[in-house]
């Protein structure tokens, strides 16, 4: 693969943090990685952006931002509000492409969850995805509510024909609940795809040298680390 897209099931749950693991292994294997960031809502100008975050984090090679709207609404509502023209499916796509050119591996990071309106045309990440024919990762929460918003996002990828990689949790607590922990079985029957990841919460305040060595061990091998569903899920079992 040399496209990735990574979407959420919704928003603030994790994706970059999730990016950052993925860039971070593929660095560490010798590999160069670009993170794109269509869009950034809800950041001023000088504020570090999800896709600097990423490499931050994980000391990818390259980071790319194709707009930055001020408010933290959806992209295209975003855009909209502040006069600015919006970037689509196909602006991205290209971006997307032209990177692939150039590095081994692009991570896309999209904005909130698959559906979220880009422009006024109404294109998606999923759109994103179909055009350059990549599959989507898909980041969502352990907890209570997530395996229906994991299988709704899994419905609309199939009714697109774009394909899934797996589901990795964005953010495992410390303590799970029994929720939490039986959603470890439950998710990858919800998504009809593999579970490749429990990312810790508080990972991302990790110094990036730790968070570097640590990441390889939140992520399966498909996405190039070492972490192993059954063992996690036996190790949780509710």
């Amino acid at each position: 693969m040399t496209v990735i897209v990574v979407s959420g099931t919704g928003t603030e749950i994790g994706k970059t943090i999730v990016t950052a693991a993925v860039a971070a292994a593929a660095t560490a294997a010798g590999r160069s990685v670009a993170v794109l960031k269509p869009a950034q809502t809800g950041l001023g100008p000088g504020e570090r952006g999800d896709a600097e975050e990423a490499v931050r984090l994980s000391g990818a090679a390259a980071s790319v931002e194709l707009a930055r709207f001020p408010e933290p609404l959806a992209p295209a509502t975003s855009a909209a509000r502040a006069g600015m023209w919006p970037v689509g499916p196909s602006e991205i796509a290209a971006a997307a492409t032209k990177l692939a050119a150039e590095h081994d591996l692009v991570l896309v990071e999209g904005a909130g969850g698959l559906l979220v309106r880009l422009d006024a045309d109404g294109g998606t990440l999923a759109d994103v995805a179909r055009l350059l024919d990549a599959p989507v990762l898909v980041v969502t929460p352990a907890g209570l509510g997530t395996l229906n918003s994991t299988t709704l996002t899994a419905e609309a990828l199939r009714a697109r024909g774009v394909a899934q990689l797996g589901v990795v949790i964005g953010s495992w607590p410390a303590a799970p609940d029994l929720a939490e922990r039986c959603n470890l079985t439950d998710l990858p029957e919800a998504a009809g795809a593999p579970l490749l990841g429990a990312v810790p919460a508080g990972a991302g305040a990790l110094e990036p040298a730790a968070f570097r060595g640590a990441a390889r061990t939140w992520i399966a091998p498909a996405l190039g680390g070492e972490w192993d569903a059954d063992s996690f899920s036996s190790a949780h079992r509710a």
